[in-house]
């Protein structure tokens, strides 16, 4: 198999955990943009039914290829049954969106090691399942690219978000020193950093409380924050920019990252309408990476080779 992955082409692009906010922002702009989308989303025929409905309806109004893809990111099993039927149906996978995840927000001693585990394997553990999954794949095509959706609060923390932001964290640790790894055989690493979305997305609606209540009690008023949370984001988001932040702002901005030729693709890419500066700090993380890789004379794996 081959494909070099030109700035026009069309690429066959998965997305984890497409079936609601972020993730299917994320599938419906690059469908739109032209490329062959897979939404992966758990029981499409069950638990997902109507998500897939939705994926197919938006597929026939826009005349544009956005397929549901049975895909549990908890199942190393599922995994692969999702990519071999990509690959039966397209011969090729050129990109992959480890996006699946779930948030957890309240006092970080209250919840319970069980659910620190369980965030654990959602937010980081499935991204290892996927990878090996697909990067065989691509491999043997010397050519894809591995896309993760971070936070901007693995690099700047919040107080009440301590076992998602550890998870978020070790995430993005991990694509990062996977990208390298994978670098010589032409698999780009694209790390998606987005700022907090208080509308699209049903992250703060859903997201998981701590289990241990009576520890809950002990914290007092200062629990009454986490509330309070969401509506100072949105303050935030409309003194920058006029309104709320849109998840149609990371679809777009990944688009924008595709369309780019393989090798000139940003390693990471910010999309925080919070502000919070995470360019300066990547920034000056960037440099000193650069100059210690250089000292251990490994400075060729932050980089692809270049194409043939």
């Amino acid at each position: 198999m081959s494909n070099p992955q030109a700035s026009d082409a069309v690429q066959v692009v998965v997305v984890t955990g497409a079936g609601s906010g972020l993730g299917r922002a994320v599938a419906e702009k690059l469908a739109l943009a032209g490329h062959i989308v897979y939404a992966g989303m758990r029981g499409i025929a069950t638990r997902s039914a109507d998500r897939a409905a939705a994926a197919d309806a938006f597929a026939a109004a826009h005349d544009l290829v956005l397929r549901p893809l049975e895909l549990d990111v908890l199942s190393d099993t599922g995994c692969r049954a999702a990519i071999d039927q990509v690959l039966a149906e397209q011969g090729r996978l050129d990109v992959v969106v480890n996006n699946a995840g779930m948030l957890m927000a309240g006092v970080a001693e209250a919840f319970t090691p069980d659910q620190f585990q369980t965030i654990l394997d959602t937010n980081v553990v499935s991204w290892l399942r996927m990878n090996r999954a697909v990067l065989p794949v691509m491999r043997r095509q010397h050519a894809g690219t591995l896309v993760y959706i971070s936070s901007t609060t693995a690099h700047i923390v919040e107080p009440f978000m301590a076992t998602y932001i550890a998870s978020k964290a070790a995430g993005e640790a991990f694509a990062e020193s996977i990208g390298f790894e994978v670098t010589g055989f032409g698999i780009d690493t694209v790390i998606i950093v987005p700022g907090a979305f208080t509308r699209g997305t049903q992250h703060f609606a859903h997201s998981a409380a701590p289990g241990e209540r009576a520890v809950v009690a002990q914290y007092g008023d200062l629990t009454a924050v986490v509330a309070q949370i969401p509506g100072r984001l949105e303050a935030i988001d409309i003194a920058h920019q006029g309104h709320v932040a849109d998840v149609g702002s990371v679809g777009d901005a990944l688009v924008e990252v595709l369309g780019k030729p393989r090798g000139s693709r940003p390693r990471r890419v910010i999309v925080d309408a919070q502000h919070k500066g995470v360019e300066d700090i990547d920034a000056v993380t960037a440099d000193r990476q650069r100059a210690f890789f250089t000292a251990l004379g490994i400075e060729h794996l932050i980089d692809l080779p270049a194409l043939p």
